[in-house]
Formats: C-alpha cells, sequence, structure tokens
C-alpha cells in the first residue's frame, strides 16, 4: 500500500457526523447504514443548488466555482466543497486560465440554523485545510451559509481548530480500521437523527444484566 493510497481516504463530510455523533458516523460509514429523514431531504434540496460540478461564473473580481472536488494527503480525506469564490488579490495565488492572482475562501450551504456544537465549523476548516494543500495558500476565513436565516456565518479558520480537525481526523481513521462502532451517552439530539430506529438509543441506556445483578448482590 501507498502512502498515499486515496482508496484509503475517508469522506471528508464524515467529520460533521463524528463530531455530532460519534456512533451516528460509525454507523453510516463503517455498518454502510442510512434511513432519509425530514431533515436530510431538506439537506439534499439545498444542496442542488450549488451541486453542479466544475461550474464557474466570473461577478466582477470573483471567480465562483461550485461542486469543486478537494482531497487532502495530511487528513487522508476528500470530498467537495459546495462553493469556492476565488477573490482577486495581489497576495493570492495564480490560477490556471485566469488573469492576476486570488484568495480561495469556502462556502459550506446548510439547512436549519447555526448549531450549538462545532459540528459544521469542523468540517468547513477541514475543507480550508484541503484547499491550503492543493493551492499551497493559507486561508484566514470561511463561510457557512445556512438555509433558515439566509446569511453567511464567518468561520475564522484557526490553528487551534486546523489541530482540532487532525485530531479528529486521526480518530475516525482508528476507528474505520478497527471497524468499530462505539456507544455514546444518548440525549434529546437523538430524536433528531435520522438514524434513530437502527441505533435504538434506547438499548444502549439499558444495564447489562451482569452488572444490574452484581449491584443487585452487593
Amino acid at each position: 500500500m501507498t502512502e498515499n493510497n486515496e482508496s484509503d481516504y475517508l469522506m471528508l463530510s464524515g467529520i460533521q457526523h463524528f463530531q455530532f455523533c460519534q456512533r451516528q458516523w460509525a454507523l453510516i460509514h463503517i455498518e454502510q447504514q442510512w434511513e432519509e429523514n425530514l431533515k436530510t431531504i431538506e439537506g439534499q434540496y439545498i444542496h442542488k443548488k450549488v451541486d453542479q460540478p466544475f461550474l464557474r461564473e466570473k461577478r466582477g473580481n470573483k471567480l465562483i466555482v461550485r461542486a469543486l472536488p478537494i482531497r487532502s494527503h495530511e487528513l487522508k480525506a476528500s470530498g467537495i466543497c459546495d462553493v469556492v469564490e476565488f477573490i482577486k488579490h495581489p497576495n493570492g495565488i495564480s490560477l490556471q486560465g485566469e488573469e492576476g492572482t486570488y484568495i480561495p475562501i469556502p462556502i459550506e450551504y446548510k439547512r436549519g440554523k447555526p448549531k450549538k456544537g462545532q459540528e459544521d465549523v469542523v468540517q468547513l476548516v477541514a475543507q480550508a485545510m484541503c484547499l491550503e494543500e492543493m493551492l499551497v495558500c493559507e486561508i484566514e476565513k470561511a463561510y457557512i451559509y445556512y438555509h433558515e436565516i439566509k446569511y453567511r456565518v464567518l468561520v475564522e479558520i484557526t490553528e487551534a481548530l486546523r489541530s482540532e480537525v487532525r485530531k479528529i481526523f486521526k480518530l475516525m481513521h482508528q476507528y474505520y480500521q478497527q471497524r468499530y462502532t462505539p456507544k455514546v451517552k444518548t440525549g434529546k439530539f437523538c430524536n433528531s437523527c435520522s438514524l434513530k430506529n437502527i441505533c435504538l438509543p434506547e438499548a444502549l441506556n439499558k444495564e447489562p444484566v451482569r452488572k444490574y445483578m452484581e449491584r443487585y448482590l452487593e
């Protein structure tokens, strides 16, 4: 096996599932299980607008590229950027077939509104890291567009966030290689999960018979 065998790469979008719930990620990406619910269908509808591979659009000093394939040998992950806006800037990078230099800004489209957790943020940072590696540049900011609130939320690409993404992908690769589906602490968030009927979170909360007997005998 070569060092950069892309057949071993994980789906970049999986980091969003993993950050939300490690068990959800394992059920989808290791056990290949999936169910649709209203939220997943809404998400697919929203992405139809941007999922037009290699479509390029010029708007003044801005070049917009949709559904851009990306990958990172460092993270051993690959995926798609919903939108990358290349803004003309003297300190930017050269692009094939374009005059001048540009700064890349990835934009991820999401249904709903900003979340309390960091799952959307780490996915966007992972995309930025892929672009940095591919284009040999540094990306300072990116955006998440939330369909419910109809505007972009700025995400600053910090070294702390890059380190967090590296740590998460390292654990994802360990789980994937071991084919390990973890048990997790359940909560109200389980009710909105499309895999609730497969995961059966109620069963995870039940005390094993052995532990119950040990506690009873004590």
